[in-house]
């Protein structure tokens, strides 16, 4: 027998070995009509499709991986490879042309090809790490992952980084096709508040940074924090930084993006930085309770702006307070030895 290191690769490996040796006793392989396959469409964005063999005469130009024998765990298979590498299944007149994403982008499953969500370049990286995983080639998937997460760090493109080291880490740790059931692997509870908080760092608008840090109730949920180099102020204007964090946020807040919504969003500051968070909402047509931390006027105490939702605690957000304030320092710092670096 040969040994994988995941029910994923097992899968894929019998699908190899059965086309390569076409066993003779197999009671399905006198055609191959009862098999199924994994068919990746010939599209400016190509679909990722679960066919049966008897179909496969119907598909022209279209790259097909298989025989699979189990229907069942071919599904569970997609599912979890679609969570590290979401992929459209949208029919391409249908592309760009939706006004609100699909169920599947609300859960990030999708990356929003129905409303334009991504362009043509980011979604095929995509088309190509589950070619690569097809193929059996994950040790060249992991460092061509590893190779594209570098050459972001190097860009400062630490967004970029970001995700890829989180498709990183999850294809390194998948365990068996039961993942796909397991509401851990995210780190989200549906039942729980998502609560976003976010924190500016800066040295007298040098090196300026903005984090936002995600939490599930009470837990943090680092697969989802993310980083923010400010773009548009290169002066001190903390509220004018956090006006384009919260801009850039929103922004990826569906119908136009595909990041989920959060139930409360937490901001490290007065009611400057409160206005100008619910401002900006205003303007985009979202509706997202607000609060913000002052440390008041002895800077000892933490006086809440705006109503609290009932269920969260102040405990609780002064814990997300301080994680934004930590994670976008620990940002700051390593975008200020970056820029000392290049001079």
């Amino acid at each position: 027998y040969i040994e994988t290191a995941t029910a994923i690769e097992a899968l894929i490996l019998e699908s190899q070995l059965i086309k390569k040796y076409n066993p003779p006793y197999n009671f399905k392989s006198k055609d191959d009509t009862s098999f199924w396959y994994v068919e990746i469409t010939k599209e400016d964005f190509p679909r990722v499709l679960l066919v049966r063999g008897k179909d496969l005469a119907e598909k022209k130009g279209s790259e097909t991986f298989g025989p699979f024998t189990n229907a069942s765990d071919l599904r569970a298979a997609l599912r979890i490879i679609r969570k590290i590498f979401p992929y459209s299944t949208h029919d391409e007149s249908k592309i760009g042309k939706a006004r609100r994403p699909c169920i599947d982008a609300q859960i990030n499953l999708c990356p929003g090809t129905c409303v334009g969500g991504i362009d043509k370049k980011s979604y095929e990286k995509n088309i190509r790490n589950i070619r690569l995983l097809f193929r059996g080639k994950k040790e060249k998937l992991i460092q061509t992952l590893e190779k594209d997460m570098l050459k972001a760090s190097k860009a400062l493109d630490f967004e970029e980084a970001e995700i890829l080291k989180r498709q990183l880490f999850a294809l390194s740790h998948i365990q068996d096709i039961a993942l796909i059931t397991n509401p851990d692997l995210s780190g989200l509870d549906d039942k729980k508040p998502r609560i976003e908080g976010y924190d500016i760092s800066n040295i007298s608008g040098d090196s300026a940074v903005g984090s936002m840090v995600v939490f599930s109730g009470d837990r943090p949920v680092k697969n989802a924090y993310r980083k923010f180099k400010i773009r548009t102020i290169n002066q001190p204007d903390d509220t004018g930084m956090l006006k384009e964090m919260i801009e850039r946020r929103a922004n990826r807040i569906p119908p136009t993006g595909n990041w989920p919504a959060p139930d409360l969003i937490l901001v490290d500051g007065g009611r400057g930085q409160v206005n100008v968070t619910k401002a900006v909402l205003e303007n985009a047509g979202i509706k997202i309770p607000v609060v913000g931390i002052a440390k008041g006027p002895t800077r000892k105490k933490n006086e809440f702006i705006g109503s609290i939702p009932k269920g969260i605690s102040e405990e609780t957000l002064i814990r997300v307070r301080d994680e934004a304030h930590r994670f976008a320092i620990s940002y700051h710092k390593q975008l200020r030895s970056a820029n000392f670096i290049k001079r």
